[in-house]
């Protein structure tokens, strides 16, 4: 009976760091579909998602496809773990609002995030590149989380890190889909 309970919440706990949709690229994401599915706002992690962590710039490519996203009548946010700076710097430039430090996977930011657009948990997406932060943090909330491949480029040594213990959710995500 123990066994079993323990069982049940290991498949529970590791249902939380699956994102409802995983994709290769941001241009994989169909903004359609998400509609479909009712949503009105995304939040978007910034490092390796939209842009490098070592860089400043967006790809003009990767900003053409954001400013399509606005022009179709989503909220965006950005919810960063980095600084005020990189996220002001970004926020800035896309006119869109951001929220930094937000201590994922920890629930504040994404909820401050909410409050900034007026929108409500089943309305939200969440693009991240990250399990632990991102996924996490999103799915603890009950947003429709979506994983992307990180882009490519020097990481911060935290995230390398957990780029190794990523690869066995991703591998357990994988076979759990395979199998069904």
């Amino acid at each position: 009976m123990v066994g079993s309970f323990y069982c049940k919440a290991g498949n529970q706990m590791l249902s939380k760091l699956y994102p409802k949709a995983y994709v290769t690229s941001l241009f994989d994401i169909d903004p359609e579909k998400l509609k479909q599915r009712g949503i009105k706002a995304i939040l978007f992690d910034i490092d390796n998602t939209l842009i490098p962590w070592d860089r400043k710039n967006m790809d003009p490519e990767i900003d053409r496809w954001f400013r399509d996203l606005c022009r179709q009548g989503f909220k965006i946010c950005f919810v960063s773990n980095n600084n005020q700076t990189r996220v002001e710097a970004l926020s800035c430039s896309l006119e869109v609002p951001g929220v930094h430090k937000a201590a994922k996977p920890r629930r504040k930011g994404l909820r401050k995030a909410l409050s900034l657009l007026g929108t409500e948990v089943g309305e939200t997406a969440l693009v991240g590149d990250q399990v632990f932060t991102d996924v996490l943090a999103g799915n603890r909330l009950g947003l429709y989380t979506i994983l992307v491949r990180p882009l490519a480029g020097k990481e911060f040594i935290g995230t390398r890190i957990n780029r190794q213990l990523e690869k066995l959710v991703l591998r357990r995500m994988r076979k759990k889909l395979g199998s069904q």
